[in-house]
């Protein structure tokens, strides 16, 4: 897929442009954000968990929520590559979970 981009706009107003891949996609090893999400209509998207990482290939291979990712029917993963660093990319992380309502970042 990956050729889809999403707009993702966090509580502050700042938006993150995300890519576009179905769970299960293999990833290289590099940090970034990353959002399961779930499509409600052609490009609309409810986000089911927010997350960041160091390592994109290591945290999405095996996520421990992906029962509950599955269970609310999710089947995307959007990813934003971020070679930042750990503050920059928690700090999207917050900002987006400020916004949205994600079940499985409460799980």
């Amino acid at each position: 897929m990956a050729e889809e981009t999403v707009m993702w706009s966090g509580s502050s107003g700042k938006k993150y442009k995300y890519w576009v891949y179905l769970i299960g996609t293999s990833f290289k090893d590099a940090p970034g954000n990353y959002i399961f999400a779930k499509e409600t209509s052609p490009g609309h998207w409810k986000p089911i968990y927010i997350g960041e990482t160091d390592s994109l290939l290591n945290r999405l291979s095996e996520h421990e929520k992906m029962r509950c990712v599955k269970r609310h029917r999710g089947k995307h993963v959007h990813v934003h590559i971020a070679p930042s660093d750990n503050e920059t990319r928690r700090s999207e992380e917050s900002d987006l979970l400020a916004k949205w309502d994600t079940p499985c970042n409460k799980e």
